[in-house]
């Protein structure tokens, strides 16, 4: 066949074929990918936590804007996997390419767009949730970030583009360079230089902007990727752009979503108890995302493998990728939930080993053995959600989202930390009962949308 003499690449092979298969030959390396990725704001905690508690919490409130920052990109990058990878199973190269030059030219806009917005208002977005007290910190950290919100959005797209062709490997190698870099850099820019929480966030752009000369590397110098996204390739297309779009803008406004969430939840702490609360509900949940990595690293990997299947119209494939990729996730909780709880007070001590920073280690062991609940949840409703995104129902898959983390969410943590009035426990256990309700509806959802699929399919 004609598709298979331009197809000889593993990835683009794989994820054309059985679909167990695919999911763990994506999923491994992503998982490896994924956790590096967390490591960035947990290297960084970890370093600032020795110049107190006042700089943790600075750090913590600018999270979100970085959870946006990293949403943006991974969110074109989902758009790039589920429009490209659906081209690749229609067997259409020519598109593939085209749709892969689209990605990045409308990621560097998006980027520039962001940049000038978080620039004009970063200091006011600080303030808003509640970061008046460490300020400061705060504006220091978070406004050199901003200055690099294109090395943050670009690297996430393109590792999006090469997931596409089922190329989990060398965004792995990738992410490890940059997270081993940050490694390095953080103390030599914190505390040999003395830049404190600049040095910080310096040591983050650098990582980044070497990585991006990697991915560029590969893609215009070495040129042994799949795809090929030259501006010899490159023709507008308004269908293209909607494919990547219609996915990629909501599966950003997800992650920007998650966000606002995070800066809400802040802002809530701040009203029940003190910027301590914040600086735990932080760093706790930079541990908790390194401890789901597995259920999101599998989740992003069913994109490539249901908009593959979804182009060829092996719908089929789709249903036992999802049922499989929940089969495993689920299992991954488990076992991230019994290491949590076990180890809890020996992972805490990573962050809270110097200075003020040591008061906060009983309640970050609180909270973690408390939160640990959502896990299971968290694992079918991940990839549940990841199906409509692979399927090209990006405001399906968004709606789901403020569904699960504004609404219900929120209003639990409201109604159990204020209404009933326990405190910041009580924040913590809205974000259980938000996720249990919101998780259970989109894995009914999903299996009812593929079931309709597949019988609409035949």
């Amino acid at each position: 066949m004609e598709f298979e003499s331009k197809t000889s690449f593993d990835g683009v092979d794989s994820i054309l074929g059985d679909p167990k298969s695919a999911l763990v030959r994506l999923s491994i390396p992503l998982i490896i990918s994924l956790f590096i990725t967390s490591l960035y704001s947990v290297i960084d905690a970890i370093w600032v936590s020795s110049l107190g508690a006042d700089a943790l919490a600075g750090v913590g409130f600018v999270s979100p804007i970085f959870i946006a920052l990293m949403g943006i990109g991974n969110g074109l990058g989902a758009g790039a996997s589920s429009a490209i990878s659906k081209y690749i199973g229609e067997e259409n190269k020519e598109k593939s390419d085209n749709g892969a030059f689209h990605s990045i030219l409308i990621s560097i806009i998006v980027s520039i767009v962001t940049t000038v917005f978080l620039f004009i208002f970063l200091k006011d977005i600080l303030l808003a949730i509640g970061a008046s007290t460490t300020i400061g910190y705060a504006m220091d950290y978070g406004s050199i970030l901003v200055l690099g919100s294109i090395l943050i959005i670009l690297s996430n797209l393109l590792y999006g583009v090469l997931r596409a062709e089922g190329d989990g490997n060398r965004t792995m190698y990738a992410m490890l360079f940059a997270s081993l870099l940050n490694m390095v850099l953080d103390p030599i820019f914190i505390y040999y230089f003395g830049f404190g929480v600049k040095g910080a966030a310096i040591a983050t752009l650098i990582s980044l902007l070497l990585v991006n000369i990697v991915l560029f590397y590969w893609f215009y110098i070495k040129k042994d990727t799949y795809l090929n996204p030259f501006l010899k390739n490159y023709n507008f297309d308004k269908n293209i752009s909607k494919d990547i779009l219609k996915v990629g803008f909501p599966a950003s406004l997800e992650l920007i979503n998650n966000a606002l969430f995070a800066a809400l939840f802040s802002l809530l702490l701040t009203v029940v108890a003190t910027t301590d609360a914040v600086a735990v509900y932080s760093t706790g949940w930079r541990i908790v995302t390194i401890a789901t990595t597995p259920l999101l690293a599998i989740a992003t990997a069913l994109i490539s493998v249901v908009a593959a299947n979804y182009g060829a119209k092996r719908y089929d494939n789709i249903l036992i990728a999802h049922r499989y990729s929940i089969k495993i996730s689920v299992l991954c909780s488990i076992v991230a939930m019994a290491i949590v709880y076990f180890f809890a007070g020996q992972i805490v001590s990573l962050f809270v080993y110097a200075g003020t920073s040591a008061r906060l280690e009983s309640q970050l062991v609180s909270f973690l053995s408390c939160i640990i609940i959502y896990f299971p949840t968290m694992a079918y409703g991940a990839t549940s959600t990841y199906v409509f995104q692979g399927t090209g129902n990006g405001l399906t898959a968004m709606f789901q989202t403020i569904l699960r983390e504004t609404v219900f969410t929120l209003f639990f943590a409201v109604l159990l930390a204020i209404v009933l009035g326990y405190g910041e426990y009580g924040a913590w256990w809205g974000i259980i009962l938000g996720e249990i309700v919101v998780n259970t509806i989109t894995m009914i959802w999903a299996d009812y949308h593929i079931k309709k699929l597949i019988k609409n399919g035949c």
